[in-house]
């Protein structure tokens, strides 16, 4: 009996964690850091004050965690997606595996966007110290270097990690510009019609630049 009391208790605890970081995620979406008081994440979240501190320890403390676990997420749907590729697949699929969360989130709309612009804000500009996920930026980084590099075989690895940053860096202004609420307008096939090219061009490059790279390998082999 005690033990079914101290399951239902940490079953409650873990609920009212959740809530706290869907409400803190929710309103930091809206208005960033600076706008979100501490009562209005509780109310929402329908807890108490206390809770903040007991859950998370301070109200920064909740922010981080609600964004960690939101870039988490997104991470692991990009990974998921160019993971679950099929080997012949061209890079204009591997463009579209590595959108499919934005994508997802400009053609929802509301909160799920919302959400994701914070994500976007923190990809192009990291708080000091916020190097938690930086194993796992770098590893979706390599599986995607890795699906690149055979469909381009003369590209190094350096330019195909420059050329992914690039992408990466599209998707986060495209959530935080005016166009990117323009998309927010148009059919999930039109976003991806229009979106996937600009990203498959970004990972290819130009085939002249491809075969300067592969030219230049060349001369400096023995």
């Amino acid at each position: 009996m005690a033990t079914e009391r101290t399951d239902q208790r940490r079953e409650a605890g873990r609920r009212t964690r959740d809530r706290l970081m869907d409400a803190a995620l929710e309103l930091l979406a809206q208005r960033g850091q600076e706008g979100v008081t501490l009562r209005e994440i509780t109310d929402r979240a329908e807890a108490n004050v206390a809770a903040v501190s007991y859950h998370f320890g301070s109200l920064k403390a909740l922010f981080d965690a609600a964004i960690e676990h939101a870039l988490e997420r997104y991470l692991d749907a990009q990974m998921n997606a160019v993971a679950s590729l099929d080997p012949a697949a061209g890079i204009e699929d591997l463009a579209a595996a590595f959108a499919g969360p934005m994508m997802r989130a400009l053609a929802a709309g509301g909160r799920e966007l919302a959400v994701m612009r914070t994500v976007a804000r923190v990809g192009i500009d990291p708080p000091q110290g916020w190097d938690r996920l930086a194993a796992k930026f770098q590893q979706s980084r390599r599986d995607v270097a890795e699906v690149l590099s055979s469909k381009l075989p003369g590209v190094d690895e350096q330019e195909l990690n420059f050329r992914i940053r690039c992408a990466a860096g599209l998707l986060n202004w495209l959530a935080l510009a005016p166009i990117g609420a323009e998309l927010t307008a148009e059919p999930a096939e039109q976003i991806e019609r229009w979106l996937v090219p600009v990203l498959a061009g970004a990972l290819h490059g130009s085939p002249a630049a491809t075969s300067r790279a592969s030219a230049r390998r060349d001369s400096q082999r023995p």
